[in-house]
């Protein structure tokens, strides 16, 4: 099978288009023929840094990636809730070892989940991690109708989920973006928006329960604890909770931390029903091929990807 191998970590010339063993699968995985994967600046991070090695260790090939669509062409004996022929989607061993860059995958079948029918493979990649990253702490802190929300990054992949899914459990949703998304981010269903590069967002806004802050952006947690209420809870999607951070959330009488995403096919499988009844809604904004993976990373470092880039296999 085809596979974009990563070389060593670094920059994007480390990935090679190889042809590769078929995964072998083990009794409680499924081998998935990939239709649709779709990438997230975590993809990038782990590329050109030390993740590489505490991720993969000593196994070789480097094949990058967690999120999946496809069809399923072979089960383990000790799967029961699939089928030959079934089409799926899920996030992959995540934090660990994905492998989602190529034309087959083994995949356990406990990250996974049906892809409805109306919802297209790309749709249905998109909406894998990124839509994790959202759903999964507003469930850790009990997000519930009538919360003030605050979402920043609000346009991008991660982002634009958080404001439909807050939305989901009946949250007031104050979107944060650069002005030039503010259409799109409405017809998400935001209640309220900020440009950031007009507004200063910490200065004019207050009372919020809660911070969904999906901005990798150094001091921006400072500022989002600011418009905090006192009980209020900051979530950090992109990085842990500096010393500075916790000082000042420990003085305003609020809590901030960081939620780090775990594969989970009882998540999936209500992203997978969201999706169906089209509460939620995956925004491709670009899509390559296989041998465009190079150029598709350079395009998720811009930072400025309007919902999600996926990769057609």
């Amino acid at each position: 099978m085809q596979a974009v191998i990563l070389k060593k970590q670094g920059g994007v010339e480390n990935f090679v288009l190889a042809t590769v063993p078929l995964p072998e699968i083990k009794r409680d995985e499924v081998l998935i023929k990939t239709k649709a994967i779709s990438i997230n600046p975590a993809d990038a991070i782990v590329r050109e840094n030390e993740h590489v090695s505490w991720i993969f260790g000593d196994q070789r090939p480097l094949i990058l990636g967690w999120d999946i669509s496809g069809e399923i062409v072979a089960i383990g004996s000790d799967v029961r809730e699939y089928k030959i022929g079934d089409n799926v989607f899920g996030v992959i061993r995540h934090p660990g070892i994905g492998r989602t860059y190529a034309e087959y995958v083994a995949a356990p079948a406990a990250d996974i989940s049906l892809k409805p029918d109306n919802v297209t493979h790309q749709e249905a990649a998109a909406a894998t991690l990124a839509a994790l990253t959202a759903l999964q702490p507003m469930q850790k802190v009990g997000i519930k109708r009538g919360d003030r929300v605050l979402v920043t990054a609000a346009g991008g992949g991660v982002g634009h989920y958080a404001v439909q899914l807050a939305k989901y459990y009946g949250a007031y949703v104050i979107a944060l973006a650069s002005g030039a998304k503010k259409e799109f981010v409405l017809g998400l269903g935001a209640d309220k928006f900020i440009d950031y590069q007009s507004q200063v967002f910490n200065e004019t806004l207050s009372n919020v329960d809660l911070v969904v802050h999906a901005v990798r952006n150094e001091g921006h947690v400072v500022r989002s604890l600011d418009v905090l209420r006192k009980g209020g809870t900051l979530i950090s999607l992109w990085s842990n909770i500096s010393e500075q951070e916790r000082n000042k959330a420990a003085e305003r009488g609020v809590s901030a931390f960081y939620n780090a995403i775990q594969s989970n096919g009882a998540d999936m499988r209500l992203v997978a029903t969201l999706l169906e009844n089209g509460t939620l809604r995956s925004h491709v904004s670009r899509e390559f091929t296989l041998y465009d993976m190079a150029e598709a990373h350079l395009e998720i470092e811009k930072g400025h990807t309007q919902g999600k880039i996926v990769i057609n296999i």
